[in-house]
């Protein structure tokens, strides 16, 4: 019998390393499924959602950085891909995404289920075709699958249901997989950037996701510079772990320590990151950039020097015209910051048995304590990731995954799916806010199907609460933030997954404990404290002045039990210095 359009597909998937396929199955996309029956080398990760299916995609291409494949059908099928898609074209990571579209000869007369998905989706993708006749692929399949991997992004073929049944045109099968380089810049910019450096007396380093990968060079050039290191969030599992020079985070979630440390350089240095808030960097000192892709570079500040170059080969180049400072005074002063910033949020995590709700900084201490050395971690849009971003702690090993970029809503359950499928033998936890759980509720009954043993914990507080504290900070009085929840640990139990919820601090170790040794999914919900503040490193006038209005308007509307409850889940923090 004669290899269909959808046969070379797999057989060029498969000989390229991809191993599974996250989708629904629909009558436009049967002749690619069935190709992945008869072949049986890949996996049909069947999930209840296909936004969950892109954002699955998204986090094994993360923690691989082989290319990770979804499906859809046609019309709406596919069109739920797209924010996953998103996510993974924004966090720059190789996805083939193959969209399903109806029969040839019915595009452009508003038939059932029509739409345009080689339109739709070019605003998300790095390659973005229609397939109108068998003999376009493989050729264009290869051209996509090799887009994502070179360019770190999306890439959909849009193919009709009928392509995939046809008599493939020829039956050759070419592996495409990830060509890696080592990129520096040119001597005269390195000189350049030598000279400012040198210059120097105080510089800092803002060190991201580009640095994957390359943590010795990180270390040798903070050595070399007597300088701090503050880290993006997207930065935090290549940069935090073994190095001495860190002061954590700046940001909206981050440490005063980062903040100062940009606050008062007089140089800084930008490796591998476009960290996107532009009010926290600094004003009128020399910045040097790096980074492999020199579009990025300048976006978010006036650059003196641009180094364009992989973070390892530009610093490996750069250290031999690096004077070694001596005058240690500037380093010490903010690892000094960081170790009382550091040791304030560990006050505020300490044990409390009595505590109900519990606050969320016990229960994500908890979590990080109790974890596997080398877990994986998902953390939702929302208090969720603030918590992540000052509780978990890299090792090296520890992965951590999160729709950094893109900023979506109910990530972390999909994400986590994505890795334990293809991390089978890895822990995987995924820290979910009650309201992202409650977005893709659904995906539970994927972890059951598909036999994913990940470990879900619930941050239960009846409210969209980082919105709120967005509210807050505006002056607005918070509204149609409240989350009227089910019993999520019931719905676990009633889909197959050990679930238990928790109410007292007391009991959080042991439900961790009984959730991370069961073998299989296990959800764990706990009831944390809705009125947390989690304050950014600097209080800006117009974020005082709208938490002001926003007590001010919360009394007059007849809230003031709201602010009450505020006061009371945070005057621990007076005792904490």
């Amino acid at each position: 019998m004669a290899a269909s359009v959808a046969d070379v597909m797999v057989a060029t998937l498969k000989a390229s390393g991809v191993r599974r396929v996250y989708g629904i199955p629909g009558d436009s996309v049967n002749g690619f499924t069935d190709a992945l029956r008869r072949d049986g080398g890949i996996t049909w990760e069947h999930v209840r959602h296909e936004e969950a299916a892109a954002f699955a995609a998204a986090a094994e291409a993360a923690l691989t950085g082989e290319l990770a494949v979804c499906a859809g059908s046609c019309g709406p099928g596919n069109l739920h891909l797209i924010n996953g898609l998103f996510d993974a074209n924004r966090s720059r990571v190789p996805v083939l995404a193959i969209a399903a579209q109806i029969p040839r000869e019915e595009i452009g007369g508003t038939y059932f289920q029509e739409t345009h998905p080689d339109q739709l989706f070019r605003e998300c993708s790095v390659y973005c075709e229609l397939v109108s006749v068998p003999e376009q692929l493989p050729r264009l399949l290869q051209i996509a699958m090799r887009t994502a991997v070179q360019r770190g992004g999306v890439a959909v073929v849009v193919v009709p249901g009928e392509v995939f049944l046809a008599d493939a045109p020829s039956a050759g099968v070419t592996p495409v997989r990830t060509a890696y380089s080592m990129v520096r810049p040119d001597d005269g910019s390195l000189a350049a950037a030598a000279d400012v450096l040198n210059a120097a007396d105080r510089v800092a380093i803002l060190a991201g996701a580009g640095c994957a990968g390359a943590h010795d060079q990180l270390i040798a050039l903070a050595a070399a510079l007597k300088a701090p290191v503050v880290h993006a969030f997207r930065g935090k599992e290549f940069v935090e772990y073994d190095n001495p020079y860190d002061v954590g985070m700046t940001g909206l979630i981050g440490f005063g320590s980062g903040y100062r440390a940009m606050e008062h350089c007089d140089a800084l240095v930008m490796l591998g990151t476009d960290f996107p808030y532009r009010q926290f960097l600094p004003d009128d000192v020399p910045v040097i950039q790096v980074d492999v892709r020199g579009e990025q570079i300048g976006r978010r500040i006036p650059v003196q020097v641009p180094l364009v170059g992989t973070v390892g080969a530009t610093v490996d180049a750069l250290l031999p015209m690096i004077i070694a400072k001596t005058d240690s005074a500037y380093l010490d002063q903010l690892t000094a910051h960081y170790r009382r910033a550091r040791a304030r949020l560990d006050k505020l995590a300490r044990d409390r048995r009595t505590d109900s709700p519990l606050h969320p900084q016990y229960v994500a201490a908890a979590i990080d304590r109790l974890a596997a050395p080398d877990a994986i971690f998902t953390a939702d849009v929302g208090t969720p990731v603030i918590w992540a971003a000052r509780y978990l702690r890299m090792n090296g090993t520890r992965r951590l995954v999160g729709s950094f970029n893109h900023g979506s809503m109910a990530n972390a359950l999909p994400h986590a799916i994505g890795a334990q499928a293809s991390h089978p033998g890895r822990q995987v936890i995924a820290l979910s806010g009650d309201g992202g759980i409650a977005m893709l509720l659904g995906e539970l009954i994927t972890l059951r199907q598909q036999h994913l043993p990940v470990k879900v914990v619930v941050f239960s507080n009846g409210a969209l609460s980082f919105v709120e504290l967005e509210m807050k900070a505006a002056g607005i009085v918070t509204y149609g933030t409240d989350l009227d929840n089910p019993d999520f640990a019931g719905i676990a139990r009633a889909a197959g997954l050990f679930g238990v919820r928790v109410d007292k601090a007391g009991d959080l170790d042991g439900a961790l404990r009984e959730a991370f040794g069961h073998d299989g999914p296990a959800l764990v919900e706990v009831a944390i404290a809705r009125q947390e503040l989690s304050l950014p490193p600097k209080l800006s006038y117009g974020q005082i002045k709208g938490f002001t209005l926003y007590a001010t308007r919360t009394i007059l509307s007849g809230e003031g039990s709201e602010l009450i409850e505020l006061a009371r889940t945070n005057l621990r923090e007076l005792d904490v210095e």
